[in-house]
């Protein structure tokens, strides 16, 4: 048969693209070097219990991509030996776990490898993965099995009753599901992400369950007190119910009142919130006050029942009042001299001299006893001292004499303490002067017009009689407390 020039060269043509297709379908899909010569291949060992349904040809994936087939499954003394023919130039590190899986529910099993130390050296041909480092998903005979006999031991009129139950519980709520279901597994991975933090956290959560344990008592008590609360929101339903309807329409007038109040509202609360670190700061006495106010006030009542029933009723209260003039004498120790004392007679208003003028004889002296000095100091307790800096500083009181300084400077100056008193940690005003001639002491003692005598520096009562007017024959403590000549 003579064929044509044309019919020759279509034949070659297509003997030429059907060469070129078998050799692509050979190198690509069959992959014929690879399954005859093992190019680009490299083979590595599991020992597994059992086969466990695995396959030649089964896939194996590294981090959910395929890198390799299942060459063969063969028996061992141990078990199974699976050789794996794996792509080269993918770098597995060996310090793995290889397990086997299920792809669905009829089977198709594969071996998922799974790195343990990605720094590890990698894979390499003729490694063994040994039996320790390798895991079986379970009979799936053996489960439906169990499943039957779990199924079995339930009455069919109870299962159907749960069944039921169950579609009623869960029917319809196919979405809600599924976003637990996807809670569920973002939870997962997020505590995957964290383990190890949540490893320490239940390593060391013992303490706090101790303490739980240990306050039991008290959370009874709790929950008991919260069943009551609940109990009589429950009792009071209807009562909470019109909270909430009237509620709205009760913050909104509180809304517009509060809206007309400004800008003097805002001033006022900032104001309050002085008061109120004064209030904190005071809690202890204001409590004691309010713990002793019923009494002081039944005391107070009790003042009434001395002319109860009697011609002096219409008279109220009955009081005696003890007049104890110069005991202790006035304190003068602690304020200005005496030659810096205003006259009281003056209506004028200098400015206040800088400092704290107070009595500053000892804390235990029978002078000005509820003065500034005994102050008990709110944050130090068992401290007493006359200012707040006094107090919250380290410093401690310090006397300048003890009161009955009777010649002298009754300020006691000459201790080198200056008059009035600068508070903690505030610089002197200015440099003091070179000092002058020291001024003559003042000799200064408690004269008694009447009967003219004196205490002396020694302790003796002295007469002299012409250091004053001649006092009137007749004392009374009528005329005591009367000026002279009224």
């Amino acid at each position: 048969m003579h064929l044509h020039r044309r019919a020759k060269i279509q034949l070659a043509i297509f003997c030429v693209i059907a060469l070129v297709a078998l050799g692509f379908m050979s190198l690509q899909f069959m992959r014929l070097p690879a399954q005859l010569f093992g190019v680009g291949r490299y083979t590595v060992t599991v020992d597994l219990p059992e086969a466990a349904g695995l396959y030649a040809s089964s896939n194996v994936t590294y981090r959910g991509v395929e890198v390799g087939r299942v060459q063969s499954v063969n028996l061992s003394d141990t078990g199974v030996s699976a050789v794996l023919s794996l792509k080269s130039g993918i770098d597995i590190p060996s310090d793995l776990k290889a397990e086997v899986h299920s792809q669905s529910a009829i089977g198709e099993q594969y071996i998922l490898l799974l790195p343990r130390n990605a720094t590890s050296p990698p894979l390499k041909n003729g490694d063994v993965i040994s039996a320790a480092n390798t895991t079986v998903p379970p009979n799936i005979n053996t489960i439906l099995a169990q499943v039957v006999n779990g199924l079995k031991a339930v009455p069919k009129d109870n299962l159907k009753t749960v069944i039921d139950e169950s579609y009623t519980a869960v029917g319809g709520l196919g979405p809600e599901l599924s976003r637990i279901v996807d809670g569920s597994t973002n939870l997962s991975i997020d505590a995957r992400q964290n383990l190890d933090p949540l490893i320490s956290l239940i390593d060391k959560s013992q303490p706090v369950l101790d303490s739980q344990s240990n306050t039991s008592d008290s959370i009874q008590t709790w929950a008991s007190n919260l069943a009551t609360v609940t109990k009589e929101l429950q009792t009071h339903d209807q009562d909470v119910a019109g909270l909430l309807d009237n509620g709205g329409p009760a913050f909104g007038q509180a809304r517009d009142l509060i809206e007309r109040l400004q800008p003097t509202l805002p001033i006022v609360l900032a104001n309050l919130v002085s008061v109120g670190q004064v209030a904190l700061t005071y809690q202890p006495d204001i409590e004691q006050l309010l713990v002793l106010l019923p009494q002081v006030t039944a005391e107070a009542g009790g003042t009434f029942v001395a002319n109860k029933d009697t011609k002096q009723d219409y008279r109220g209260e009955y009081l005696s009042f003890n007049l104890n003039l110069n005991v202790p004498p006035p304190c003068t120790t602690g304020f200005l001299p005496a030659e810096q004392r205003r006259v009281p007679t003056q209506v004028d208003w200098p400015q206040r001299a800088p400092g704290d003028l107070y009595c500053r004889t000892p804390q235990d002296s029978a002078f000005n006893v509820r003065g500034a000095k005994n102050i008990p100091c709110e944050t130090r307790p068992g401290k007493r001292a006359p200012t707040v800096k006094l107090c919250e500083s380290d410093e401690q009181y310090v006397p300048l004499n003890d009161g009955y300084n009777w010649k002298g400077d009754p300020n006691a100056t000459w201790t080198g303490q200056d008059i009035p008193q600068l508070p903690p940690g505030s610089p002197p005003d200015a440099a003091p002067a070179a000092p002058g001639p020291a001024p003559p002491p003042i000799a200064a003692a408690q004269y008694d017009p009447a009967t003219g005598t004196y205490i002396g520096p020694d302790g003796q009562r002295y007469r002299q009689s012409d250091l004053a007017r001649t006092a009137p024959t007749d004392k009374t403590w009528q005329s005591m407390l009367l000026p002279p000549g009224s």
